[in-house]
């Protein structure tokens, strides 16, 4: 690409354009970042979760300010018009010409070198006017269908904390053990759940980032010294080293071969199995955590990727997984033991469904809903040994 095109959004336009192609933002842009400046890499990620959290918006003016349905573009020119208009429209630090004439240079180096003409005129017509937007889907920026399940499962009015709370950057939460200093360079506030901080100041160094939603989860299990412990859907590790805290005995697995590299660090077994398989175990464990794969409709502000290329039918897959998941932990649940069912997913089919489907009367759940409650949607389900 031009060499006229600033680092920050190379970084931002190649990472979208992976996106497109099945990638997740925050991996690409965490392997990606590393060579650039602190601050090219500050503006390409809020190019890039901007663009991603806003994308409805944006493909609505786009076709406002030129006239042209967005399916009508070539996929790359989409991309330099979007990320254009979100600086024009969402950034107030960065200059207009800058804005347009970096996305024009953009649509030059990417080969569409005639379209050029059409991006700038389109570009130098973005103002901050107000726009009416022409439905709900557009204005909260979310698939409508999602909308619409959110509206028959919570009612409109939370559905619509829930959509604008996406469209926020979530806030930082690091884990800090009861046997962890806080260092003098770093602004923490407690929160509620022992031992979770929400990061206000400077940099999270040697803690664990987790969301406050994923720390929610663990103390359900009512861990103790010496209690064995099995975390199924372990990687990356957070609620296994959160389980650590307790004086557990822990064994950590996961699906996915490069998945399971991450939890070597942890000092526990690790094993690498299909949970939808017979659990390969010839002993049970007092305690189980079954925290599992699912569509992320939680975490949408953290991963708004994933609204644009969900659809219902992934939802009844992650069910079908899902159910063979518990049923197969149930079978190596100690006598008087627990088990803590969990998804980052909002989706009733992916929490109750999976509990209901299978008989279950839990002893406790745990919601956490974005808009309600601080960091990423979670549910979880207590249940005991038969």
């Amino acid at each position: 690409m031009s060499a006229t095109v600033s680092p920050s959004r190379l970084l931002a336009f190649d990472t979208l354009r992976k996106v497109g192609r099945g990638g997740y933002a925050s991996d690409l842009l965490a392997a990606a970042s590393v060579p650039l400046d602190p601050r090219d890499a500050a503006l390409a990620s809020e190019i890039v979760f901007g663009v991603l959290r806003f994308q409805a918006q944006l493909d609505f003016l786009i076709q406002h300010y030129s006239g042209r349905a967005v399916s009508k573009l070539d996929f790359e020119v989409v991309l330099a018009l979007r990320m254009g208009v979100y600086q024009l429209r969402y950034l107030d630090r960065i200059p207009p010409h800058a804005a347009v004439g970096q996305s024009v240079e953009m649509v030059k180096s990417t080969g569409f070198r005639s379209a050029a003409g059409f991006a700038n005129a389109v570009l130098r017509k973005v103002g901050r006017e107000a726009v009416p937007w022409p439905d709900r889907a557009v204005e909260l920026s979310h698939p409508e269908w999602l909308l619409e399940r959110w509206d028959r499962e919570f009612g409109a009015a939370t559905a619509t904390l829930i959509a604008r709370a996406n469209l926020r950057p979530p806030e930082t939460y690091i884990r800090i053990p009861p046997d962890r200093e806080i260092p003098p360079d770093t602004s923490v506030e407690p929160t509620e759940i022992p031992g979770c901080y929400r990061l206000v100041a400077g940099e999270a160094g040697r803690f664990r980032i987790q969301d406050i939603g994923s720390q929610a989860v663990v103390p359900l299990l009512e861990l103790a010294p010496g209690q064995t412990f099995l975390d199924v859907c372990a990687a990356p590790g957070n609620k296994t080293a959160q389980a650590l805290e307790s004086g557990v005995r822990a064994v950590a697995c996961d699906f996915h071969a490069k998945r399971v590299g991450m939890l070597r660090s942890l000092g526990v077994g690790v094993v690498h199995l299909d949970g939808t398989r017979p659990l390969p175990f010839g002993r049970q464990f007092d305690r189980i955590l079954l925290d599992a794969p699912c569509s992320g409709t939680g975490t949408l502000a953290r991963n708004p990727e994933i609204k644009w290329r969900l659809d219902a039918a992934d939802i009844h897959d992650l069910h079908r997984r899902q159910l063979v998941l518990l049923r197969n932990a149930l079978e190596v649940l100690a006598p008087g033991g627990a088990l803590v069912y969990s998804t980052c997913s909002l989706e009733r089919e992916e929490n109750d469904g999976v509990i209901d489907s299978l008989g279950l009367t839990p002893d406790r759940i745990l919601r956490r809903i974005p808009g309600t409650h601080a960091g990423d949607g979670f549910f979880a389900a207590v249940l005991r040994s038969r």
